[in-house]
């Protein structure tokens, strides 16, 4: 279940490396699709559930950091307006 990064670029210009504990994310996002601002939270709420069950299944525990990053995801993205546009810059597997 490798872990990945993702790096998101907000309607500020700001970038953020983002975390998903499994590739779940990868069925998710597409890389360089601007999203919606509340389509983006919703989609990175789903994929890091399902990265979270998925950690779950494997280890008979759900992943805090995954739960911690959604949260994270949904605080910065208040700062903007709904129809403001998030991309995806690039998905990576973490790699030691």
């Amino acid at each position: 279940m490798p872990a990945m990064h993702f790096v998101v670029c907000w309607p500020d210009g700001s970038k953020e490396t983002c975390y998903s504990p499994s590739t779940a994310i990868e069925k998710y996002l597409l890389v360089n699709h601007p999203y919606a601002l509340n389509e983006f939270v919703q989609v990175t709420t789903r994929a890091l559930d399902e990265a979270s069950e998925r950690v779950k299944a494997k280890f008979g525990y759900y992943c805090s950091s995954a739960q911690d990053q959604s949260a994270a995801i949904v605080q910065k993205a208040a700062q903007f307006s709904p129809e403001q546009r998030v991309t995806v810059e690039k998905i990576t597997p973490i790699t030691a």
